[in-house]
């Protein structure tokens, strides 16, 4: 029984189901014994999987009087046998069951549980999904076709990270499969001690999925915790790759590393490896030299992150790339934006995401924030380093983020200057305040006799609409601008 996570949930229906008075509720119904009516044990699956939080078939309680009759080892295997062959036969879409023998005030019993369907309504394979029923009044029967408009209405399409991504396996193996240890530190908590606290816990995250035989690994479970993403292979193709180049172009490739482990557990590791591999300049902090790299940490954290968890898992062959040139670094993820979304625009807004659980577990792993203020720390991290602009480019089928290395002010284009006039803008107001000539010279790290050259760069800006006058009727000295859309 370990593992049997639903176990505790079931018996408390039961007792319920039997006091004060002997009932059968819309969770749970019992039987003695295995009926010849397959038709109807078919629809008793339906309607549990198309309840709230499913239900369960007890076997081995009387449906008269509910007395208690204990239940064979022979009737058990028959039990379990038809019932998933029903659920994966004749309903549509196919149930997983799962099941437990217990001993219930001293007589063993067998408990089956049927969860809660996602894609709804659960019905007859074969037919029209008006073939459906459901639970009312503690009985099972046909639902109106105003009840299967509802269940339409509740249904949900798996999400990728709730698809599976290995065979089933036992616990133990399953455990073995990912780096619980690492994850446990990220969370700042222990790990259960028992093994059926650590399934359950393991099922509740959503890195495995229960089966009545075993366990099945989530996609979210192995890319975030893998210890070996090789060990599935419809994830493979999914590892980041950090690729290193001589120059400014892909011509000559210095060196390629695929990552292993899976995002959350070996996301420290690529950064420390990126720290090693990137330029560092010399500087003097409290009369000590000290070596700091030329791109800001921060940035490269939020960057490669965003890259991980933003891509789209539904285009195959393709994974998060990191590319390393002598002038800048290319975060690129497969998936073109979502819909809606503008790339000038993604500096501060609501975050919106394809994988929520990711999202949401990069967040509790203190990976990542799900504020919307990625972005927002990439950009103050460029201007505190005196980077360029960061650089969005929106592709046919990917999305990247350009981190340049230092250039000054004189080595910019002007459509570069423009961008980081507009991002400094965003920022600004972001921070509730506006941009101004003083501001934009110390973003650049001007000095005052070069006022001139930043007035007319906001001229050029506000001509090329990517910012606005905050007051019109203003002079020219003390103008304030905000960003366009403000």
């Amino acid at each position: 029984m370990v593992g049997k996570h639903w176990v505790s949930r079931a018996l408390l229906c039961l007792e319920e189901s039997l006091a004060p008075v002997p009932h059968e509720s819309n969770e749970i119904d019992w039987k003695v014994s295995l009926s010849d009516r397959k038709d109807r044990l078919a629809e008793h699956l339906m309607a549990f999987a198309n309840h709230p939080n499913g239900g369960f078939l007890v076997f081995g309680v009387g449906d008269e009087d509910a007395h208690l009759e204990p239940i064979s080892q022979e009737s058990v295997a028959e039990i379990a046998n038809t019932l998933a062959n029903l659920g994966r036969d004749a309903v549509e879409p196919p149930l997983v069951i799962d099941h437990a023998v217990v001993e219930f005030r001293g007589v063993p019993i067998l408990l089956v549980y049927i969860p809660e369907q996602n894609n709804k309504p659960a019905h007859r394979r074969g037919k029209s999904i008006e073939e459906t029923w459901v639970r009312s009044g503690g009985t099972t029967r046909k639902a109106s076709r105003h009840e299967v408009g509802a269940l339409m209405l509740n249904s949900s399409a798996p999400r990728w990270e709730e698809l599976r991504a290995s065979s089933l396996v036992s616990l133990e193996a399953a455990v073995e499969m990912l780096d619980l240890d690492t994850i446990a530190k990220l969370l700042q908590r222990p790990l259960p001690v028992e093994m059926e606290g650590l399934a359950h816990w393991l099922v509740d995250e959503g890195m495995l999925t229960p089966d009545g035989r075993g366990y099945y690994v989530t996609n979210f479970g192995a890319i975030s915790a893998a210890r070996k993403l090789e060990q599935f292979p419809n994830l493979e193709r999914k590892r980041i790759r950090v690729i290193r180049y001589r120059g400014t172009n892909k011509v000559e490739t210095i060196d390629e590393l695929a990552g292993q482990r899976g995002y959350a557990v070996g996301f420290e590791g690529l950064i420390a490896y990126l720290k090693r591999m990137l330029p560092h300049s010399e500087v003097i902090q409290q009369s000590l030299r000290a070596e700091v790299s030329v791109y800001p940490e921060i940035a490269l954290r939020e960057l490669i992150a965003n890259a991980l968890i933003h891509q789209d898992f539904s285009i195959t062959g393709a994974g998060p790339m990191v590319e390393v040139f002598d002038d800048r670094i290319e975060f690129t993820n497969p998936g073109a934006l979502l819909p809606g979304k503008r790339p000038d625009r993604l500096i501060g807004t609501t975050p919106e995401s394809r994988n929520e659980l990711l999202a949401s577990a990069f967040r509790r792993y203190r990976i990542c924030e799900e504020r919307g203020t990625g972005f927002q720390k990439v950009v103050q991290s460029v201007e505190l380093f005196g980077l360029p602009p960061i650089a969005f480019a929106q592709m046919e089928n990917a999305f990247r983020v350009t981190l340049y290395a230092p250039r000054k002010f004189a080595e910019m284009s002007q459509s570069e200057r423009i961008e980081a006039c507009y991002q400094h803008a965003v920022l600004q107001y972001l921070s509730s305040q506006t941009l101004t000539n003083t501001t934009l010279r110390e973003r650049f790290k001007l000095h005052e006799k070069q006022r001139n050259q930043i007035t007319n760069l906001i001229g050029d800006a506000v001509a090329a609409g990517r910012i606005k006058r905050k007051d019109v009727g203003s002079g020219n000295k003390f103008a304030e601008y905000l960003p366009y859309w403000a």
